[in-house]
């Protein structure tokens, strides 16, 4: 039987194919592993009412990348826990729950298990149950390793408290956006008001704010603060086209896009 060898080849050509096999073999059977590291992460950190997701989502719409609000990840874990019955005082039940989970993007959508639950990880209720589930080290853990599962498929422009820090301290390109209280507090006000909600005043919305505030820099794990190598910027009299433009600027200077 005939048999198809490299020994009565040169070495050099033997060489060559055997590299061309390499690379086919990594190009089929790897390339899931070999494509993250060429994906593109941007990272917005800060506090709430900085206009973090509003940029987020429009520049993640200018540069044709992926969105991911990580804050409306842990939202989805409380309202699976409220539903399920789970105590938000256990957090080893918790850290199972984030584990079975499935939360997808969609269209400026979240949607847990397959449904979409925008609308519900916004009410009060769930905004109370969220703040244990954020704050359990064994959560954050299970949260951090799908929220970097999100980036080994697509370009990211991801928002939340500890993503230039935590998640991708390896990210091209993180931002951290912080405004005045009292700007932050009018726009949570305004979003509110936009949703029909009339049952906060700015000023109950500024206490709330300082108490979350407080809570989220003294977290253990994951605490909101700016990557040392973050770009910081004030959004205050900033229009929300004003601040994307700056970002896809930065972006553009390191070569992540030509937009």
């Amino acid at each position: 039987m005939a048999k198809c060898t490299n020994q009565g080849r040169p070495k050099s050509v033997r060489r060559g194919l055997m590299v061309k096999r390499l690379i086919a073999y990594f190009v089929v059977m790897k390339w899931p592993v070999w494509r993250s590291f060429f994906v593109k992460i941007i990272t917005l950190d800060g506090p709430a009412g900085a206009g973090k997701s509003s940029v987020a989502k429009l520049l993640a719409g200018k540069l044709g990348w992926c969105y991911m609000d990580t804050g409306a990840m842990y939202r989805a874990v409380a309202l699976a826990a409220l539903q399920r019955n789970v105590s938000l005082e256990n957090e080893k039940a918790l850290a199972q729950l984030a584990a079975k989970i499935e939360i997808q993007f969609q269209s400026g959508s979240v949607f847990l298990n397959g449904e979409d639950i925008s609308a519900e990880i916004r009410i009060d209720r769930v905004t109370a149950a969220t703040r244990p589930v954020a704050d359990a080290p064994s959560v954050r853990e299970e949260m951090t390793t799908m929220q970097r599962n999100f980036s080994k498929k697509f370009n990211l422009v991801t928002e939340g408290r500890d993503q230039g820090t935590v998640v991708f301290p390896q990210a091209e390109l993180k931002v951290y956006l912080d405004a005045s209280p009292t700007a932050r507090a009018a726009r949570r006000y305004h979003e509110r008001i936009v949703r029909g909600d009339t049952s906060c005043t700015v000023e109950q919305i500024l206490d709330s704010q300082f108490k979350r505030d407080q809570g989220d820099k003294n977290r253990p794990v994951g605490a909101m603060e700016a990557a040392k190598d973050a770009i910081i910027i004030q959004t205050d009299g900033l229009t929300l086209e004003n601040v994307v433009n700056h970002i896809l600027d930065l972006a553009r200077v390191r070569g992540l896009t030509s937009n």
